[in-house]
């Protein structure tokens, strides 16, 4: 089963800048793509983002859970729950962007002050897991669910990080880039 030469160079292209822009760490981060209906490629538990190839991505499939569901990212459950729920996904990452995760800890929501953040994305609600001690079963199923009650593509948890989806990648990447931006205008601009 090839994984596709295409989704391979967009993933490495677009997990590059975003490891680059310190969304995605050493320690966490993940990044998928839909392959079909079943199955999709994210990449594997041990990666480090700012270097993926092809033996650091695997593709699962959703009706058969095998061995390889446990060389995964951490939040394989988490991207396949999405996959399931929202057939409009196509690609999905988990980022901890610095601005966008700080601002998460003390407010409800992000109200964009600067002209892209207003005009691309508005209001960003954040999302409180309230209970960290199991949040990792929680998770899979709390997320895709908001995703599939909010008209968002955007779903920032309190402490955790960002959550984002999209058809095109490059449009993915390009939100999380600009929630980011946002947040880190906003702190700064709360020491004027």
């Amino acid at each position: 089963m090839e994984m596709g030469a295409h989704l391979i160079e967009d993933i490495k292209h677009v997990s590059l800048s975003m490891f680059n822009k310190n969304f995605f760490s050493v320690f966490h981060g993940s990044i998928s793509a839909r392959v079909s209906t079943q199955s999709f490629i994210i990449n594997k538990e041990d990666t480090i983002l700012n270097e993926v190839t092809e033996d650091a991505l695997i593709r699962l499939d959703c009706q058969k859970k095998d061995y390889r569901w446990s060389s995964a990212s951490g939040d394989v459950e988490i991207h396949e729950q999405i996959y399931q729920k929202i057939s409009s996904a196509k690609y999905i990452s988990y980022t901890m962007p610095p601005y966008a995760t700080a601002f998460s800890l003390k407010h409800g929501k992000v109200s964009p002050r600067d002209y892209f953040g207003k005009k691309k994305l508005g209001d960003v609600l954040i999302y409180d897991p309230k209970n960290f001690d199991d949040w990792e079963e929680r998770a899979p199923y709390e997320i895709s669910r908001f995703f599939q009650t909010n008209n968002t593509h955007l779903l920032l948890i309190k402490g955790f990080g960002l959550l984002s989806y999209d058809r095109d990648i490059i449009e993915m990447a390009k939100k999380v880039s600009i929630l980011e931006n946002s947040c880190r205008l906003l702190a700064i601009s709360s020491f004027s």
